[in-house]
């Protein structure tokens, strides 16, 4: 258990970019990133992939960019994934609703473009974006929220390593309709065991030579786990 006699806070959250083997997440730039971000979401094709997002649906890019520029003004800190192997951006996630003070802060905002899918890249920047809250930043709680009928997003955040706190009741308005909101998170004392299974997961020898992995990161956690009881 962490010694919180002498805890001071964390610091807010910054743009910063963080290197993997396969992706690099870097601060979004609007000269740089608002374009390339589109269209690695697909588009047009964004609203679908965005539907659980609470922001009524773009009609083009220009409701993007001025999407981008009010989250940021309001405190959302936009990262962008960017595939190694191709240079493309791919998708993107934000560190949200800091509490320094508390050292508490929310990934959110995430959206993988179809690059992404069935790949090792989205496990990698989530990997290295937890990473940089605990190991760097020193915070002590990382939630991931998100609608609750959205089940691919709660699948992931539990494959990730995220626990299952409950739902939060008629929690907020999305596209004019209730959301009930799944909360999740993880906490300081149990990310030694997340980063390991994180790590072992992205071993090159947890790869075969297509391309695929050769076990779960589920089970890779589970059997660290064991290991340590």
């Amino acid at each position: 258990m962490r010694d919180l006699s002498s805890f001071k806070g964390c610091p807010a959250p910054q743009p910063v970019r963080l290197e993997g083997r396969f992706v690099v997440v870097e601060p979004y730039e609007r000269a740089v990133h608002l374009e390339a971000l589109w269209d690695g979401l697909g588009g047009m094709a964004i609203n679908p992939l965005l539907t659980y997002f609470t922001q009524p649906d773009f009609k083009g890019i220009e409701d993007f960019d001025a999407w981008l520029s009010a989250v940021q003004k309001g405190g959302w800190v936009t990262e962008v994934f960017r595939d190694k192997a191709t240079g493309n951006v791919v998708g993107m996630a934000n560190y949200m609703r800091p509490d320094p003070a508390n050292g508490v802060v929310e990934v959110g905002g995430v959206a993988h473009g179809p690059a992404m899918s069935r790949s090792p890249l989205a496990t990698e920047a989530h990997y290295l974006l937890a990473r940089h809250v605990f190991d760097d930043l020193g915070y002590r709680r990382y939630e991931w929220k998100c609608h609750n009928e959205n089940e691919p997003s709660k699948v992931t955040a539990k494959r990730y390593g995220f626990s299952f706190e409950g739902v939060f009741r008629q929690h907020m308005l999305s596209k004019g309709k209730n959301r009930d909101t799944a909360w999740f998170s993880m906490i300081d004392g149990e990310w030694p065991l997340i980063r390991a299974a994180f790590e072992a997961w992205l071993d090159p020898h947890n790869f075969d030579d297509a391309g695929r992995q050769k076990r779960r990161l589920e089970e890779l956690r589970a059997e660290i786990a064991a290991s340590a009881t």
